[in-house]
């Protein structure tokens, strides 16, 4: 199984548990893990690096285990007990420290442990609140962690001083009707560069909060779309965000502005995952549609798509290019045919509320149009109609003599002439003159 793991760039958990690796130069997916243990109790829920040269991947699992994969040898090599799900919850965030040398996982519970040996019991714990979303760490500063959740703001930890956050998010004003705004923390990111930490919530909305300023309040808010964003990640060039929402909406916002700068098109599920290469211009997306995708950031076209089966949760991209010389072997994957067709096809189809729209938008140019061609149309019918009760007037007369002429016919069928008349008075007078006598 090491020759399937080596060449794969991406990888991704999935719902029942199995751990996906795809080669996006090859084409190829590959799966990794026991599949006649199919569970949801073995559900992937976050993955990250064990070391910074990549050769080992942590699987945190919904049963509470942490589980080491191993590049070289394409198979699992190491499990251990990190938690109990019945009291703390799921995993919602996974990281290292110190070269691998500790392993930090958060639970929804808002149970936040540090790992440092086999013991089995955590050398740190931190109650970072209630109804935890996700945990995320700085890339740059590798002790600093942050967490947000469900009316649970975001919180700057230092797991050198775990005692007290550095940093407090404040909610956010009210309203107009002075009622509390309700607050969603469901992902988050450092900037890299800066103290500044960039969040999406639960009600479409993108925040940016700088711990370096008095200010705890969000120094920029944005909003996309309707739906509850799930996700977001950052660009490697900087000063944009890209966010995904439960209706497989992906879109860049600009982070100085607080503008959408495009939308990604393609995808049709939820969004659990979303991740920027590195050094690359692409971000990959994963979610409740089972395919991955990977979109490039300059353009914004779909570059690769793969249907990998499950449901999946979370991917992790490797930090070297994602395309690699073809190599032979593996299973290719087969993606869906004529979908670019199809795309265009529903892109091209008009919805009904724009038909209704367009209705409405009639300029007065046509709607005037429209009068004289109506008009013209009662002139041509009103000539019409004159002339044909022109003609019914001089057919009148002779149609009214027809009748005359067969009325009299049926009184008088055998009518007759003068003649005949005087002939006829003779006989009778002749037959009288014979009777007297």
């Amino acid at each position: 199984m090491g020759d399937s793991s080596r060449p794969c760039t991406v990888w991704l958990g999935s719902e029942t548990g199995i751990l996906k690796g795809v080669s996006v130069s090859r084409r190829q997916a590959f799966n990794f893990g026991d599949s006649s243990q199919l569970s949801r109790q073995h559900e992937v829920r976050a993955l990250c690096w064990a070391d910074a040269a990549e050769s080992e991947l942590l699987v945190a699992a919904a049963d509470g285990t942490v589980k080491t994969f191993s590049l070289e040898k394409g198979a699992f090599t190491e499990a251990r007990r990190c938690g109990d799900p019945a009291e703390d919850g799921s995993f919602v965030g996974l990281a290292v420290l110190d070269g691998g040398a500790a392993l930090v996982t958060c639970a929804e519970g808002g149970l936040l442990r540090v790992w440092r040996d086999e013991s089995g019991e955590p050398s740190a714990e931190i109650r970072v609140g209630s109804d935890v979303a996700r945990m995320r760490q700085n890339p740059e500063h590798r002790h600093k962690v942050a967490t947000g959740g469900k009316d649970n703001c975001l919180k700057v930890w230092d797991l050198e001083k775990p005692d007290q956050p550095v940093f407090t998010a404040r909610n956010l004003r009210n309203d107009w009707l002075d009622l509390r705004r309700p607050h969603w923390v469901k992902d988050t990111a450092f900037i890299p560069g800066s103290d500044k930490v960039v969040t999406c919530t639960g009600f479409h909305q993108v925040h940016v909060y700088d711990p370096s300023t008095p200010q705890r309040r969000p120094v920029l808010e944005a909003t996309f779309g309707e739906y509850p964003l799930t996700a977001l990640s950052l660009p490697a060039a900087g000063g944009s965000v890209v966010v995904g929402n439960t209706h497989g909406q992906v879109a860049v916002l600009d982070l100085r502005k607080g503008l959408v700068r495009g939308c990604f098109k393609g995808l049709s599920g939820g969004v659990r995952s979303l991740q920027c290469h590195a050094a690359q211009p692409v971000v990959a997306s994963c979610g409740l549609d089972r395919f991955l995708r990977i979109h490039s950031l300059e353009d914004r076209r779909l570059q690769h798509k793969v249907y990998l089966k499950s449901r999946l949760n979370c991917l992790l991209l490797a930090s070297r290019s994602l395309e690699e010389p073809r190599g032979d072997g593996g299973h290719e994957v087969k993606e869906e045919e004529g979908d670019d067709d199809v795309d265009e096809v529903w892109d091209g189809m008009e919805r009904v509320g724009e038909r209704e729209e367009n209705r409405k938008r009639k300029t007065s140019a046509e709607v005037e149009e429209m009068n004289v061609k109506r008009k013209a149309r009662g002139v041509e019918e009103g000539e019409k109609t004159s002339k044909e009760q022109d003609d019914s007037e001089r057919e009148a007369p002779a149609e009214e003599m027809r009748e005359k002429i067969s009325e009299d016919q049926e009184e008088n069928p055998k009518k007759e002439t003068p003649d005949e008349e005087e002939e006829q008075l003779q006989k009778n007078t002749k037959k009288r003159r014979k009777a007297q006598a």
